[in-house]
């Protein structure tokens, strides 16, 4: 199970017990932020996008969307999502539950600034009904990102 690959992962931090999990699915920003109580801005989406070599997953704010013009600027082609079938094969996670921990070996992972208005997110934890509350540091540790970038519209006061 894949929350339980997850939990593993997250023991030598010492977070594996703040892993929650739901009766009801999480697999959604909507769906996510009910079982949580919380505005859906604060979920930690995690899309990812077929890469040259592999994957790169991009946690953004819920109520965040990918500027395709950023995104092609700073990584040098243009954003596509994967498609259903090769989420799990290239994530390790089916679609509903990808999340920034334990992937597999050379998937890149990317946070966006869109996060760091809030003070912590809840990203998922590896299946469409968990989750686990964390800083923005935290999770930029947990996660083992390459970097903060700024590759979505949408959230910023107009």
């Amino acid at each position: 199970m894949s929350v339980e690959k997850v939990r593993e992962y997250l023991a030598p931090y010492g977070r594996a017990g703040e892993v929650l999990e739901f009766d009801s699915s999480s697999a959604t920003v909507e769906l996510a932020a009910q079982a949580l109580g919380v505005e859906g801005a604060r979920i930690a989406k995690t899309l990812s996008f077929a890469a040259p070599e592999g994957c790169i997953l991009l946690v953004a704010a819920g109520d965040a969307r990918v500027d395709n013009g950023a995104f092609k600027r700073f990584f040098g082609f243009k954003a596509r999502m994967l498609p259903a079938e090769e989420v799990e094969e290239k994530t390790g996670y089916a679609v509903g539950g990808v999340c920034p921990f334990a992937n597999p070996e050379g998937t890149a992972v990317y946070l966006d600034e869109s996060l760091r208005r809030f003070e912590t997110v809840f990203p998922a934890c590896g299946s469409s009904n968990s989750a686990i509350r964390l800083s923005c540091e935290d999770l930029y540790e947990l996660s083992h990102a390459r970097q903060w970038v700024d590759l979505c519209k949408g959230w910023r006061p107009e």
